[in-house]
């Protein structure tokens, strides 16, 4: 409750002495979460968001390494999905305005703890120093019969 005092407050002084900033003010998911689906992901009827986005931090659904709108995996290896997981994640950070430079946190999940050091070349592809927080780990099996499947969060930046 007290918190919710604050923020009126805090948004009345703002209304009176910076009326400008009222616009993102009430436009901005502040609230609650708000649920970002492509029309892509979509049409793959899956029973989640594709990003959730609270304030100003995304949180996106895990990427695999399948063609976008599709449940296909593509096919050679771990190096392919790798790169098409991490395209994929490009892709749904750039529909919200965002790019790789704004992820803070990857968990990336392993079917096979052998393909680590191939994973960290692609990775390198894609993301360069100063690297966002990273986990990995090995787990028995991931849907479709994927190699890796990889979730980001990332800071929209706006507001900072």
């Amino acid at each position: 409750m007290l918190y919710w005092l604050k923020c009126f407050a805090m948004t009345t002084f703002e209304r009176r002495y910076f009326p400008a900033r009222m616009s993102y003010m009430f436009t901005s998911s502040t609230f609650g979460p708000q649920h970002l689906n492509s029309s892509e992901f979509a049409r793959t009827g899956l029973p989640f968001s594709e990003i959730v986005r609270v304030g100003e931090l995304l949180y996106l659904s895990g990427q695999m390494g399948i063609l976008p709108g599709t449940l296909t995996l593509v096919e050679g290896g771990m190096t392919a999905q790798a790169r098409q997981a991490l395209g994929n994640v490009e892709r749904a950070l750039t529909a919200q305005g965002c790019s790789l430079l704004h992820v803070v946190k990857c968990t990336v999940m392993l079917a096979d703890m052998d393909d680590w050091p191939a994973f960290n070349t692609v990775y390198r592809e894609f993301f360069k120093a100063p690297y966002p927080a990273r986990s990995a780990f090995g787990v028995t099996a991931l849907a479709l019969g994927g190699k890796l499947e990889i979730d980001v969060i990332a800071s929209t930046g706006k507001g900072a």
